[in-house]
């Protein structure tokens, strides 16, 4: 098992900036795969970003590409979404997710957070 906690979410204006936090524990080594995404009450779940960390290659919704950064930092088995630009469209409960296989599909990922929520105002 993979025990995943999201930190990070708040408040905060159109233009500005957030970076979230996933802090994963347990079989960590047992996946290689880790993503974020985001359900508002109006979506579905949607696919924002993901790494794999053996190939250290990086995905990312064309909604977010050029905004959102997904990043790694080993030693603390952590990794992060740095969002600038925000947009209200940005706002949304933002969950953590691994796996085995980078996928833009939420029902590859087996483990999940609780979520953070992200709020933009216009």
């Amino acid at each position: 098992q993979v025990q995943l906690v999201e930190s990070g979410g708040g408040l905060v204006q159109a233009g500005g900036s957030l970076r979230l936090s996933c802090g994963a524990s347990g079989r960590t080594s047992s996946t290689y795969v880790m993503g974020w995404f985001r359900q508002s009450p109006v979506k579905e779940r949607e696919f924002v970003a993901t790494m794999n960390f053996i190939t250290r290659s990086t995905y990312y919704a064309d909604s977010v590409k050029g905004r959102f950064t997904i990043s790694r930092d080993n030693a603390k088995n952590t990794i992060y979404l740095q969002m600038n630009s925000l947009k209200p469209d940005d706002t949304a409960v933002y969950y953590c997710a691994s796996g085995y296989h980078q996928s833009p599909r939420a029902s590859d990922y087996p483990y999940w957070g609780q979520g953070t929520q992200v709020t933009v105002s216009s």
